[in-house]
């Protein structure tokens, strides 16, 4: 066998965890997250560091990106054109870096995300400030790589004369780790790492007296001075970004909203689609019009409001429905040593400071050594000046150059460096002036070296001079803060009455799970009769609410979840309609369905609580203001055994009696009081014990002993038996008898199983649901008053093979 063929057995999992190793190591250090030195990513830095290698700087004119991303691709970045000029491309954009890096000429896209044009349309060159980054970088200051093919160096960081990953911020996900690092004032940076310099033990407290939070590129307000303390401190937090807005008054007592500053990395053109949509779903009333007005005056939203309309609710609701307000959640990791890290801001700071003082110590070096290199040559230039005429006469005796060097190294003592730069000295430089000014460049150069010296030996010198340079660049392009930063976040409070117009309406839920709402006027218009609703074929009524539009309705599913639903969110439709299906308004699972749907006004209704019935028996109470919430999407209502389902949910005001009656024709009545409350997504306790194939099919109050339980059959039989007649039991039991079923070969049945069961003090009208689609209505008065254990009467005419689904009593 060749040695190609020798193949060894591994196991796979050791080898996938060995190649995604190693395939997470180069995305955390070589694509997703910053240094923390320069704060830039690999792509970032090539861009700037062939910019500047080809001379494409702010003094030059404009240059093609193409040719900018040619030159990236070719000597440094070996991926894909369209992510060199991505980077490029957010390097460019005002509203997504603190400092722009590059100068685009042309389409460099816009806020509302449009993309950029292609790289062959536009042009770019570095910025003032990118430039900042890179000075120095031909001074050794920093250690240089060989690029992927070995053809040439690239820096492996940026000397970064000031602190960029926190003045331009940063986002990147990589495998394993994310990093989201907001903008901040170049002048507070600055003053904050001086401080530190001058006080290396500086509390984050009083560091946060210079840098009081980020400052975003789009201005706005930041809320939450808690959250940035917090990130600052560990590197984590959270924050709010609101818009800037305004009200201003216009004529006719209309008020308009003005929108003028937007939150960090929203998109413009969705948020006034967002606005718009709630103004065309009329999710509120009082918006006439949204506009979008931003031209080259900057950004301006407006929202025209409707007369008499409430602008401060209309405004908070915005906010709190749009990306008008967004949170924002720090998330500060860059790599330490080859190392992902999450840093707080004091260890960012400390890491920059060493980047500079091995910045400013390569560059002092490299320095010394030119300017000792200098003041050598001058050395010698001066005194050949000084013997001038031995000099010529040694040069003159002379065969050739070599030999003129080596007589003046060898007569004079000059070194070879000396003696070269007297051969290639010009005949002017012989004049006075110029021996003159050789003599104060020397002692210009010895200046500079014993200054240089004195920065090399000295750790307070090199501070001084870090903070001298980050002195002047912070003079030169510090802006006053964009955004402005408030303490405390404040609680959005939307008031209903205000931004919905209170309305009676009727709203519908069908058994299919249609809904709609409808006014008073489109019912009476369309004849005032409940049974003439639009309902799709061999669908039926199950709800029906005459309701305002500032209620709420409860949904609740057989599955244990609820849905809060607010009238007036309910799409509008006249009362013919069908309307819509409910999961195009809340996000119905489909394997799960609506049992029961209540109106509600107020949570907060002292003693009042929700009672929780499942088709196994289970029971649970629990108090209503433990279901308040502002979500949209389901919530736990009740934790629901394996193979249950929820029956019912009661409404409880306490001292009551609870009557459950299971399909098989047996009922229990205890006291309220037996399920003590428990929290919101609690499993409850056992109301009935059941037979293995019984369920329950009803569940009702009972208040005192007047009144009578009716029960209706399968096949439309039915009776009354006397609610006296129901003893109280304790919770759990198996319960009594509620009705007999007939058997036998030679008897005609009146039943299998019981459909419903309801408690009658006054007669009302139930409706019957049968198998053909076909909906019988009755009164509760039709049924026989019989004793508990009896066989009741036939009240349906139902005819051969028909039986009965449902029962339904519409309020």
């Amino acid at each position: 066998m060749s040695i190609l063929e020798n193949f060894l057995p591994a196991f796979l999992e050791e080898v996938v965890g060995d190649r995604f190793g190693r395939y997470s190591k180069y995305i955390i250090q070589d694509r997703a997250i910053p240094d923390v030195r320069d704060g830039l990513k690999p792509v970032q830095r090539r861009i700037l560091y062939a910019m500047y290698d080809a001379g494409n700087t702010p003094d030059k004119p404009y240059r093609k990106s193409a040719k900018t991303v040619g030159d990236v691709m070719g000597n440094y970045h070996p991926h894909g054109d369209s992510s060199i000029y991505e980077g490029m491309v957010r390097m460019a954009q005002p509203w997504k870096m603190g400092h722009v890096l590059i100068d685009g000429h042309g389409n460099w896209g816009s806020m509302d995300d449009d993309p950029a044009a292609a790289m062959r349309y536009t042009e770019a060159r570095l910025s003032e400030i990118a430039l900042e980054l890179l000075r120095d970088i031909e001074k050794r200051t920093v250690l240089f790589k060989d690029n992927f093919d070995n053809t040439t160096k690239e820096p492996v960081v940026l000397p970064s004369r000031y602190p960029n990953l926190l003045v331009n911020g940063v986002s990147g996900i990589s495998s394993g780790f994310a990093t989201e690092i907001p903008t901040h004032n170049l002048r507070e940076v600055v003053d904050a790492c001086i401080a530190l310099i001058d006080k290396p033990d500086s509390t984050l407290e009083e560091l946060m007296t210079i840098v009081k939070g980020p400052d975003f590129p789009t201005g706005g307000i930041i809320m939450g001075s808690e959250g940035i303390r917090e990130a600052y401190r560990t590197g984590r937090g959270r924050i709010y970004h609101r818009a800037r807005t305004s009200i201003e008054d216009q004529r006719g007592g209309r008020q308009t909203i003005v929108i003028t500053e937007i939150p960090y990395q929203v998109v413009k053109s969705r948020l006034v689609t967002a606005m718009e949509n709630i103004r065309l779903e009329k999710k509120i009333e009082g918006i006439s019009e949204v506009r979008d007005e931003s031209g080259r005056e900057g950004l301006r939203i407006v929202v025209e409001l409707k007369k008499d309309a409430d602008a401060q609710s209309i405004l908070a609701y915005l906010l709190k429905k749009t990306d008008l307000q967004v949170a924002y959640s720090f998330n500060m990791v860059a790599i330490v040593n080859k190392t992902p890290k999450q840093l707080g801001l004091i260890e960012m700071l400390q890491a920059y400071i060493e980047h500079q003082k091995e910045v400013v110590t390569h560059r002092s070096r490299y320095e010394l050594e030119k300017a000792e290199d200098r003041a050598h040559v001058l050395e010698g230039l001066v005194k050949a000046l000084n013997i001038l005429d031995e000099v010529i006469a040694a040069i003159r005796s002379s065969k050739n150059r070599q030999d003129a060097q080596n007589n003046l190294v060898e007569k004079f003592a000059f070194t070879e460096r000396q003696a070269d730069a007297i051969l290639t000295l010009q005949l002017y430089r012989l004049t006075n002036l110029e021996i003159h000014s050789l003599e104060k460049e020397l002692k210009e150069v010895q200046k500079l070296i014993d200054m240089l010296r004195g920065i090399l030996g000295s750790e307070k010198k090199l501070l001084a001079v870090i903070k001298k340079e980050m002195s002047e660049i912070r003079d030169k392009y510090a802006i006053a803060r964009r955004s402005d930063i408030q303490d405390e976040v404040e609680e959005l409070k939307v008031n209903l009455q205000a931004i919905v117009t209170a309305e009676d309406v009727f709203v519908t839920v069908s058994n299919d799970g249609y809904v709609k709402r409808t006014g008073k006027l489109s019912f009476i218009r369309s004849g005032g009769e409940i049974d003439k609703t639009g309902l799709k074929e061999g669908d039926y009524l199950r709800h029906l609410f005459d309701v305002n539009t500032l209620e709420n309705l409860l949904i609740f599913t057989q599955k244990g979840q609820y849905f809060l639903l607010p009238v007036h969110a309910i799409p509008e439709y006249k009362w013919k309609e069908n309307g819509t299906a409910i999961v195009n308004v809340i996000p119905l699972p489909k394997d799960d369905r609506i049992v029961h749907v209540m109106a509600l006004k107020d949570f907060e209704q002292p003693g009042k609580s929700l009672l929780f019935v499942t088709r196994k028996g289970q029971v649970k109470r629990t108090e209503l203001k433990d279901y308040a919430t502002t979500r949209s999407t389901g919530i736990v209502a009740v934790k629901i055994g394996e193979g249950d389902a929820l029956l019912d949910v009661l409404m409880s005001t306490g001292g009551l009696d609870l009557l459950l009656v299971s399909k098989q024709g047996q009922a229990i009545r205890f006291k309220e009081d037996e399920v003590n409350p428990m929290g919101r997504a609690a499993a409850g306790v056992r109301g009935m014990q059941l037979k293995e194939d019984d369920e329950l099919v009803a569940a009702r109050w009972i208040d005192g002993d007047e009144g009578e339980v009716v029960v209706i059959t399968d096949l439309g039989y039915a009776k009354r038996s006397l609610v006296a007649d129901y003893a109280l039991q304790g919770r759990g039991g198996k319960g009594v008898f509620t009705f007999e079923f007939k058997e036998g070969k030679r008897v005609k049945p009146n039943g299998s199983v019981l459909r419903s069961a309801y408690v009658v003090k006054e007669p009302f009208d139930l409706t019957a649901v049968l198998s053909t689609g076909e909906r019988v209505t009755f009164s509760t008065e039709q049924a026989p008053i019989e004793d508990r254990k009896s066989i009741g009467k036939a009240i349906l005419p139902l005819n051969k093979g028909e039986t009965v689904l449902d029962v339904l009593r519409l309020q």
